[in-house]
């Protein structure tokens, strides 16, 4: 069964390697976390701590992960120890000579956060004029320079209405992927939480659109990390786990070395620097109560719990205090 498959590591870890960033997103996690940076000698050894225990990917982000200035050394290192390493990026500063620095140095991967087809509207969200405009030069470098690329978009309510728009844009700029992020409430995400998420009901109209839209399109890759889409009788079956990945197939490391679930959930586990990653990852009391939630409310008497698992735990814990509890954006009605 989906739901009982542990790999005997994560098998990505996104990892924040910094909390600087150039930007001034409205929905932004991490720009309230204080955490020191590792120094490039520690984080080397993490990684390879990470590569040890059977870790096959790491995808680089923050903040910005280009404001770090050994980011191509750190890479080139977790490259050299066999791991798959990309990375999300604003795009800012992806000139063409950074790019092909990238390739060389390992990445095969780069996803670039674009939230509107409109410049205006993601430059305002971004809170950087002429964001747009670097992000869609990166986009074409990248493409010359052969790196696999996706694009990144925060579904909230500057956007929701807009995906025919999007799909098109992503088409136009010759992307593999074009990844649908459902809004999170975390960090000032919560505190926006009120101007950009959206009810429940217009969730579950935005999926309907979306999964039509997939469904009619052949030359892109839409990927939608919303386990609640279940509702909708659609079911993720190239995912090896059900519900949610996070805690089962993947980690997130701070900047610190700190271990969570996922960048959303701020409960640390323990830290990549002093604990074995191994032995967190199959005896966290954490992650064990992620991978075997109790439905309560409305989620234990669902049809769909089987293969939604109670939705985003991470959008369940920052506004309700329970990653049990069902999911804020769950349409289903109460019975």
């Amino acid at each position: 069964m989906k739901d009982n498959f542990l790999p005997s590591a994560p098998l990505t870890i996104n990892w924040a390697v910094t909390n600087r960033c150039n930007f001034k997103c409205s929905h932004c996690y991490s720009r309230s976390d204080p955490s020191e940076e590792l120094s490039f000698e520690d984080l080397s050894e993490c990684i390879r701590q990470a590569a040890e225990a059977g870790v096959l990917s790491i995808n680089f982000g923050g903040g910005e992960p280009l404001l770090r200035r050994d980011l191509l050394a750190i890479a080139r290192f977790a490259s050299g120890l066999g791991m798959r390493v990309s990375m999300n990026s604003n795009g800012y500063l992806l000139d063409r000579d950074m790019v092909f620095r990238l390739r060389e140095h390992g990445f095969t991967k780069v996803g670039i956060s674009i939230d509107s087809h409109l410049p205006e509207v993601h430059d305002n969200f971004r809170g950087i004029r002429g964001s747009h405009e670097r992000a869609v030069k990166a986009l074409a470098f990248l493409k010359e320079a052969g790196i696999e690329t996706s694009l990144s978009t925060v579904i909230c309510r500057i956007n929701h209405t807009d995906i025919t728009a999007l799909v098109r844009f992503a088409l136009e700029s010759r992307v593999r992927q074009l990844n649908f992020h459902n809004f999170k409430c975390s960090g000032l995400g919560y505190s926006n939480k009120d101007t950009l998420d959206l009810s429940s009901e217009e969730w579950r109209e935005f999926y309907r659109e979306a999964l039509a839209l997939k469904e009619q399109t052949s030359d892109l890759e839409i990927s939608l990390d919303d386990p609640i889409i279940a509702l909708l009788g659609k079911h993720n079956n190239t995912s090896m786990v059900k519900g949610s990945i996070c805690g089962k197939l993947s980690l997130n490391i701070k900047t610190n070395g700190e271990i969570t679930p996922c960048g959303f959930i701020p409960v640390v586990i323990g830290n990549i620097t002093k604990d074995n990653l191994k032995v967190l990852w199959k005896s966290s009391p954490v992650l064990e109560k992620m991978r075997h939630k109790t439905p309560t409310g409305k989620c234990a008497s669902c049809g769909s719990y089987e293969d939604c698992l109670g939705g985003c735990s991470a959008r369940a814990l920052a506004l309700t205090g329970d990653m049990n509890n069902p999911d804020p954006h769950c349409w289903r009605n109460e019975s």
